[in-house]
């Protein structure tokens, strides 16, 4: 994987897809992954391991996965939401787990039927598998805090209770911590807030990466922010695709390509094509006529006599 100054995860063919209503072939979803790999993003989360009466949109998930991990140099990633999920997952090739743990009660009792707590326990398991396996076996868990900004079924989510969530995450024995906005309740200063508490709680090595959605129009704001303390791993969708289908009004994820071009008007690498990137989102959206994409790279184009940052 190439030097970059940031590093962009495209979750659309997982958060993307979750709540679509239009089913999306699995031979257009490695199509979608491989010109995504092809324009650049160096990381895709590219499927779900959940029961496929609940979400039939990953019935094809094992072979979605498979045919990433072919991609030589792309970063797949898997979101699972619970132990059985996971042993599904490796066993089908998941290098990277993602995990969703709510940081409101409420969400977690609603998304997995468990309270937080309960679902760090669950992790730690995920953790005890990991190390279970040969060294060059293991797979990579993320941790991500979802609803860590605010949660529309609880209200306020006091941060305090986002900083005990990530130690009890830390302390299960994740790779990786992720802070979500699932719901797109968070404004720039509680950004920088949460970030930097988490950060002080867990330390500096831990790495920690923002996920972000749009819903309040706040979503490049708040990675800006993110990025002003410290944070190098950003979560987006392209055309902005997405939500929780178990959170009240959580609309879309940030947009990959607007993400992208802020970065690198910034002179921040991300290492992407923008056009290549735009192309993909267009050679998408007739698989998916029922959904609706944002953005406005994509119908503005670049500026004049733009340039690309180099890492």
């Amino acid at each position: 994987m190439k030097q970059r100054d940031v590093y962009l995860t495209e979750v659309g063919p997982r958060d993307g897809l979750q709540i679509s209503k239009d089913f999306m072939p699995t031979e257009q979803k490695k199509a979608w992954i491989k010109a995504e790999f092809e324009a650049g993003v160096p990381i895709i989360e590219v499927c779900s391991f959940v029961p496929v009466k609940l979400i039939p949109q990953f019935s094809d998930a094992a072979e979605v996965l498979a045919y990433a991990n072919l991609l030589p140099g792309l970063g797949v990633e898997v979101l699972v939401p619970n132990y059985k999920g996971c042993e599904r997952a490796v066993a089908a090739g998941a290098r990277v787990v993602t995990v969703p743990v709510s940081v409101s009660e409420a969400h977690s009792q609603s998304n997995v039927r468990k309270s937080t707590m309960e679902q760090v326990e669950e992790v730690k398991r995920m953790c005890e598998l990991r190390d279970s396996l040969p060294a060059g076996k293991r797979f990579k868990v993320m941790g991500a805090c979802s609803t860590a900004f605010g949660c529309t079924i609880q209200g306020a989510v006091p941060e305090a209770d986002v900083v005990r969530a990530a130690v009890a995450l830390q302390k299960a024995g994740v790779d990786e911590i992720s802070l979500a906005d699932t719901v797109g309740y968070a404004n720039p200063a509680q950004i920088k807030s949460v970030f930097t508490a988490v950060r002080n709680a867990v330390g500096p090595d831990l790495l920690i990466e923002a996920h972000f959605h749009n819903t309040r129009g706040l979503g490049l704001a708040n990675c800006l922010a993110a990025y002003e303390v410290g944070v190098r791993h950003f979560d987006s969708t392209l055309g902005g695709l997405g939500g929780c289908p178990y959170a009240p009004n959580a609309s879309g994820n940030v947009v990959t390509e607007d993400l992208a071009f802020m970065f690198e008007s910034m002179g921040v690498s991300t290492g992407i094509d923008l056009d290549k990137l735009v192309a993909v989102r267009e050679m998408i959206r007739p698989q998916l006529p029922q959904t609706e994409f944002y953005g406005h790279l994509s119908v503005a184009g670049k500026p004049k006599n733009f340039a690309y940052a180099h890492a």
